[in-house]
């Protein structure tokens, strides 16, 4: 039996490295697939509010490519439908190779939330930690008529 030499085992695990490194993660599919799920309103009727904060938002600038980072603030009043928790994290956890500006990446969560859940009212609120001397705070809010 003959063993490998000590340069083909090594070429053998950076071939291993090599191909695990580039196999799609577990979490990287989840949030590929990600889509907001929705279920029924369990107090249909009541108008109560929802408030979610998503502290691990980011996205990239369209135009400088740097990454943004942001809280996103979720709070609505539910008609029919409420959003599922896990689904929404992987929803915004699939923004964060995208480039796409604050200003839109706020109001299409937004346009997302009103076609998953159709809400009484909804507003989003991104937060934007600070780049270059500038703090911004995008809100958009929806009230079904």
């Amino acid at each position: 039996m003959t063993h490998p030499s000590p340069e083909q085992q090594a070429a053998t695990r950076e071939t291993a490295a090599t191909h695990s490194a580039q196999e799609t993660k577990h979490g990287e599919r989840e949030i590929q697939a990600g889509h907001l799920i929705t279920f029924p309103n369990p107090r249909i009727g009541r108008r109560y509010h929802i408030n979610i904060t998503l502290p691990e938002f980011t996205c990239k600038c369209p135009f400088s490519g740097y990454p943004d980072f942001a809280t996103i603030y979720v709070t609505y009043i539910p008609d029919r439908r409420v959003a599922e928790l896990k689904a929404l994290k992987l929803y915004i956890n699939s923004y964060r190779d995208r480039y796409i500006s604050h200003e839109e990446s706020a109001n299409q969560i937004l346009d997302d939330l009103i076609t998953a859940c159709d809400p009484l009212e909804v507003t989003v609120k991104a937060d934007f930690t600070p780049r270059g001397n500038v703090h911004t705070v995008i809100e958009a809010t929806h009230v079904k008529s």
